[in-house]
């Protein structure tokens, strides 16, 4: 079913960070910092994954993306919806869904036998295809499913994410120096307040917490090796 009704950005930022919290998606720690995929530390991390597991908390989620998507490019502006692998594609299957669109998946490499595809589905040249994925950090790996999504000569102008850091400069100018839009519900600066109104995490660790989303390069430099 296609929703047709949404709260503001606003609104729909604070709950979706507060939902994140609720599942405990959300994880804090300045003590012993957690390594991310580049292998820099850092005291927060979140697992959108754990949404599928939440069946209320999920399909309320993927409400807000699609209505969130629908809002800001319009509602006639895809043919196709596009997960990436792997934490993209469930998502993208529930946004397909409620969109009334076909559903495709991308891989993050080729499959290396058979036709040796990237794309999984029917995708078809000049398709508008939206990007679905779990979340964004400086919107690197977007890159490479876009292009290729636009190898098949499919457009792919927009990608939806349920959550982005939004604290590393230059992501939404690199994706639009791409022919990208960003999409999201909400980023660590909404999950930083509601997490101070619930009083969720200590004051200290809220408080490394902010340092490190102020200047995220300067706190990871400082703790590396």
């Amino acid at each position: 079913m296609i929703p047709s009704a949404y709260p503001s950005k606003e609104e729909i930022a604070r709950l979706t960070a507060g939902m994140l919290l609720d599942i405990k998606a959300v994880h804090f720690n300045a003590d012993e910092p957690f390594t991310l995929a580049s292998g820099l530390p850092s005291p927060t991390y979140i697992d959108c994954r754990k949404l599928i597991s939440f069946p209320r908390i999920r399909s309320t989620l993927m409400d807000f993306l699609a209505c969130t998507v629908m809002r800001n490019a319009g509602l006639e502006a895809f043919d196709n919806i596009a997960g990436g692998e792997t934490a993209g594609i469930p998502f993208a299957a529930l946004v397909a869904e409620r969109m009334a669109l076909p559903m495709t998946y991308v891989r993050k490499k080729p499959k290396g036998y058979g036709r040796n595809a990237r794309i999984e589905g029917a995708m078809s040249e000049g398709q508008r295809v939206l990007l679905v994925e779990d979340l964004t950090t400086d919107g690197g790996s977007k890159l490479s499913f876009v292009d290729a999504i636009r190898d098949t000569g499919a457009e792919c102008g927009h990608t939806a994410v349920i959550f982005f850091y939004d604290i590393f400069e230059g992501t939404r100018e690199n994706l639009r120096e791409h022919g990208v839009e960003l999409h999201h519900l909400c980023t660590w600066w909404d999950v930083l307040a509601v997490a101070r109104e619930r009083q969720a995490f200590s004051a200290a660790t809220l408080d490394e917490v902010e340092k490190f989303l102020n200047a995220p390069r300067a706190w990871q430099d400082a703790r590396k090796g």
